[in-house]
This record gives C-alpha cells, structure tokens and sequence, in this order.
C-alpha cells in the first residue's frame, strides 16, 4: 500500500538511528516500580553445567557504543535473558526468540521514532532545550509537564501497537491471561518504556514458560498496554500533535492512527457450507434484505475508511433476524456469508467472518467480555470487510435484571450495547452484525432496540414454496416426475418483495392494529407527517417501550427502502465499474439510483417495526405470566406438604 494524502511517511533512517538506544533496553537497565508490585519470579540465574559447556548462551554484541554485558543491578531488568531462558534446556537460541528480540527492537525503535516527531510538531523539543540549559521560563512549566506527560503517552501506545502487529504473524492458537498493565508512568517518555518493559519482564517470566506461551504473553501484554494507555489518553492534554495525525511506516506495512489499533487485514478461514439465493425458500423481505446489505459492504472505500451508503443513509449496521426453529436463519446467514466471500475474492479484499456462540462464555470472571470485545474489535477493523453473527442471541446475552443470567452473559449484554449503539460507536459501513433468536422475546429490550433491522425469517409459506423446498432438499438422485409446477418462480425476489411490503400496509399483529384503526378513523389515511408522528405516538401510548431509539430505527428502515435498488451485479463481477473507483465517483453512482422517501414506506416500515415490538412484548409478557404462575404453584405444593408434615 502506498502512502496516502492523509499520510505522513515515518522514514527509514528516523526509524534505525534509535536502534542502539532499543537494544540498550533489551540489554538490561535498573528500574524501581512505582505503582505495580514486583510478583514472584524465576531468577535468571544460570543453571550448573558440565566442565566446557558455556555458561551463556546470548551472543556478544560487537556493535561499538552498545553494552556487551549488563552495567544494571543483579535485580535490574534483562529482557534478552529473559527471552533467552524461555527454554533453559536449549542451550540455542531459538529462531522464534531470535525474531522477537528483533521485533522488539523494532517496536522500541518506532516508538522512539514516533516520540521525536511528537515533540518536534508539539514544541516539546524546544521545551526540552530550555530545561536542560536552565532558562524554562516558570510560566510554560506546566505545558511543559503536560507535554511530557502526552509524548509518554504516544510513545506506550506506538510502542504496544507496533509489537501486537509486528508479532501477529507468529501468533498460535495458545491464549495468556496476564491480567492489567498497572506500571503506566508518564513523567517522561523513557520512564514510561522502562516501567512498561519492567512489567514485561514479570509477565515473561510468570507466562511464558516456551516459545508459543512467548508470543502469547507479548501479544496479550501488548493489547493490555494499549487498552490502559488509551484510557489514561481519554482525559489527558496535548495529545492532538499525535491522536490527528497518520503515520505510515512503508517498511512493516504498517499505518498509525493515533490510538487506534493496527491490524493486519486478513481474511478469516472459512469452512462453512455456501447457499445460493435460490436455495432460500421463502423470508422473501430477509433474503432480499441480506442480497442488498452485501453489496452495500462491497460499496465501503479503504482509502476513505468509509462507505457511501453509510454517509447518505440506508446502511444496516446491526440486524436482528428472528423466527421459529427451522424456518431457514442458519441458511440466510450462508447465503450472506457465500456473497460476501465471492465479491470479495473478485474484488481482491479481505473478508472477514465470525460467530459469537455460547462456547465464548466462560466462567472466569471478565473473560467473556472480554471474548465479545475481540468479537467486535476484529470485525469493525476498518483494513476488511466484516460480517459478524450473533446466533442464539437469547442463549448469550443475558436480559438485565435476571437472576438466572450468568456473569458472562451479562458482560456480553454490556459489550454489545456499547458496541452497537454507545456513545464510541463509530460505523465505518465496512462490517454488519447479525443477531439471530428463535426466541428474541427473552433478548434484553435495549440490546434488541439496538438493531436497526428487523428481518423476520418465517420460511416457506405457500403451497408453490413448499414444492421448491421439497424438490431442492431431495436433489438429484430420483426420478419423480416435477408436476404443474413452475419451479423456483415464486422465488422471484422482486415480485415476492413487493407482496411483502403491501402486506405491511396494515399491521398483523392484534394489539397494533387496534391502535392503526384507533388512529386511522380519527385522522384518516396516514398520508402527512403529522398524522404518522399521532400513529407512533398512539403505539407508544400502547406499549412504553416504543421510544425515540423504535422511531430511529424507523427512519432508517426508510432511508434503506430509499436505497430500494440492488447494485448491478456486473458491478461486483467487474470491480473495475464500480469497486475500484474513487469515493466521490462511488457516491455519485450511488446517488443516481436512490429513489424519494413516500409515505407508503413510511407506513409500512412503521408497521414492520411496531409488529415485531408487539411480536417479541406478547410473548415476553406471556412468557413471564407462564412463570410466576409455575412459582406460584410451587408455592401452594409447599405449603400444601409442609401442612401435611406438621399434622402428621
């Protein structure tokens, strides 16, 4: 990738001059820690050996000006030895522990790099000059403390960002809880590395007992690093010199944006089975929906960050798709992925799938927050195209407030609704997340308000739908004769859309269409502004949980039905037409095919809300009442046998 207008280029040579000073670190230095505890360590003593067999197995440097032996207490920091002696049966190197050293040094050396220009652009160097000759004016000592206090900060963050992704390629599946990063000092840059590396050092020596628990605790630890320093960042001055500004380090492949993560984009392995278009029966406004979403993805710019639909108005960040066992939410979540996978294989872009499933649960305290937290980091990353699926969301995050949810589910609930819609929410339009219940009911009302679709999957409903699911699922290997059928025609995602949408120009569900008569024989046809804001203000009259976030999601609903057009499929066949233009070409091709907002879509997407609300409140109340009705028969038999007990 090259480097971009927004760009600014980290060179080379800035880079390599700091060298020496990283492999100094690595070397040994003496730190005495401030906040964190020194915890139990294995003394890196060398072990006894046999007559001529070296004691030390770390090369010699012979670099002139670079320490050969560490000048620092016997209880100082040494990280190369600490690398070295991860197996102290070897008395090699290893190739992995050779190629983290390097990277570490390459991590120090682009903090460094990153701290100089921070105090170059900020007026920190010149501060500096002024203190070390004595005539810092009294005035500008505390911009020069602050000052300090954000170059420290950049630097911990440069340095945690660029060893995650220096190190990702090396990384296995082995995972390491090391808990919070606590030694985070910000007097000045160099205290800040050496606090950090000492606490490093504890890490190592507790986790990472061989080569792939090294990698594993490096990486944790890294991420741990930038998730304090970023925190600490939130209310800390003097931070615009770096949070504004792009670095790009050409060498690693590798582009700074403040304190936001890098990742490697990379595609994830998939190895469900694809569905194609016509082997989903049925949910006709779903699978429509979904065809729709995955071309908008497609539309996303990574040279923006951005996608034009996401701008304009009409994109799907968040989709809760909901119906009874069987009826085919597995089947559109294959067909969504299978598109995804296709268009991007075309286009030469990384796509990225997961699903969040009960097994990321887990009882340990914190871990499953933290689980749905790289859930969500790893599909908003803004260098690929992400689809993320939450199914048996009903199983997974827990409903606030009851007793019979786990710790873990509640984390879960918590992640998610920040994630989907809190107030750090940034939605790029380069991924979309998926929630799939048969029981969306029991989902906690702010969580499911928070998807902004709603796609009701209620599978094969006609006579002509069940032929197609019956001849697709027998496949080929019969002779039964087809009949009076016209295969797959009642599939025809147009026709079947717009009997759909009609259906929905009146409500289905009783209690709403009580209210739409109510409303209706007061005010007549529906067909101004007014008049729709007294029909949703009568459903929320109807049932309070019908607030502005039901109205949002409303209006965006609408603004898709704007965007009521498929992107031609040659577009995502030839990325050359439309895939590989700039943004502002993309938005103006766009922009020619949206169609005007009509009352008619107002209506029917008021309606399809308001019925799924109605939907998920009468069973959840039903559901409730079915419950304290079995408490309250437990309580009776209680009685009943303890009555009997003491009378007998």
């Amino acid at each position: 990738m090259s480097i971009t207008s927004d760009q600014m280029e980290l060179r080379e040579e800035e880079i390599r001059k700091h060298y020496g000073t990283a492999m100094s670190m690595l070397e040994g230095f003496d730190h005495t820690p401030r906040i964190a505890h020194p915890q139990e360590t294995d003394a890196l003593t060398e072990p006894e050996r046999s007559p001529g067999i070296a004691r030390m197995r770390r090369l010699r440097s012979t670099t002139p000006g670079l320490v050969t032996r560490s000048t620092a207490r016997p209880d100082g920091v040494h990280l190369r030895r600490r690398i070295e002696s991860t197996d102290a049966d070897e008395p090699l190197v290893s190739p992995l522990q050779a190629t983290v050293q390097h990277q570490l040094r390459r991590a120090l050396a682009i903090a460094l790099a990153v701290g100089d220009a921070f105090s170059s652009s900020s007026g920190l160097a010149e501060l500096k000059r002024a203190n070390l000759a004595g005539t810092l004016n009294a005035s500008r000592r505390a911009e020069f403390t602050e000052l300090l206090a954000a170059e420290a900060l950049a630097v911990l963050h440069v340095f945690g960002n660029a060893t995650a992704f220096l190190l990702a390629p090396h990384a296995s599946e082995v995972q390491v809880e090391v808990g919070e990063v606590e030694e985070v000092l910000t007097d000045n840059a160099q205290l800040a590395l050496h606090g950090t590396l000492w606490e490093l050092d504890q890490k190592l020596a507790i986790h990472a007992h061989d080569d792939a628990r090294l990698i594993a605790t490096l990486a944790a630890f890294a991420e741990q690093v930038m998730e304090r320093v970023t925190l600490r960042a939130q209310n800390a001055p003097r931070l615009a010199s770096f949070s504004d500004v792009v670095w790009r380090i050409e060498a690693d492949d590798l582009t700074l944006r403040g304190f936001e993560p890098a990742t490697k984009a990379k595609s994830s392995t998939l190895t469900m089975t694809f569905k194609k278009p016509h082997e989903v029966v049925g949910n006709h406004i779903a699978k429509y929906q979904a065809l729709r979403l995955a071309k908008m993805l497609m539309a996303y710019d990574f040279e923006r960050r951005l996608n034009p639909f996401a701008e304009m108005g009409g994109f799907i960040f968040t989709f809760m798709g909901d119906g009874k066992p069987g009826t085919g939410k597995t089947t559109l979540i294959q067909m969504m992925a299978g598109l995804l996978h296709e268009y991007c294989q075309v286009a030469g872009y990384p796509f990225r799938y997961q699903n969040f499933g009960i097994d990321n649960i887990d009882s340990y305290q914190g871990k499953s927050g933290q689980n749905a937290k790289a859930f969500i980091n790893a599909l908003m990353d803004p260098g690929v195209i992400g689809f993320g699926t939450v199914d048996d969301i009903d199983q997974i995050a827990g409903k606030r407030g009851d007793r019979q949810s786990s710790a873990g589910q509640q984390e879960v609930t918590a992640v998610l609704m920040d994630a989907f819609a809190g107030a750090n929410t940034l939605v790029r339009g380069n991924c979309t997340f998926g929630m799939f219940s048969n029981y969306p009911e029991n989902v906690d009302d702010a969580l499911r308000q928070r998807s902004g679709a709603r796609f009701l999957v209620d599978g094969p409903q006609t006579r002509e739908d069940y032929i197609d699911v019956l001849h697709l699922l027998l496949g080929g290997n019969h002779e039964i004769p087809l009949g009076e059928h016209d295969l797959y025609a009642a599939q025809e995602i147009k026709q079947a859309v717009a009997r759909s949408f009609e259906s929905h120009n009146r409500p289905q569900e009783d209690m709403l269409l009580a209210v739409f008569d109510r409303v209706h024989s007061r005010v007549g046809e529906l067909d101004t502004i007014a008049k729709l804001g007294s029909y949703l203000k009568a459903i929320q009259e109807a049932d309070e949980r019908f607030t502005g976030r039901a109205v949002k999601n409303i209006t965006d609903a609408v603004k898709v039905r704007s965007m009521d057009f498929e992107l031609p499929d040659e577009w995502m066949e030839n990325p050359e037409l439309f895939l590989f233009k700039d943004y502002a070409t993309k938005t103006a091709m766009i922009a020619e095919l949206r169609v005007p907002i009509t009352t008619e879509m107002v209506l029917q997407e008021i309606n399809r809300y308001a019925d799924s609300e109605f939907r998920y409140a009468g069973k959840s109340d039903d559901a409730a009442i079915e419950t304290m009705v079995r408490e309250l028969s437990r309580q009776e038999e209680a009685k009943r046998r303890y009555l009997e007990e003491r009378t007998a």
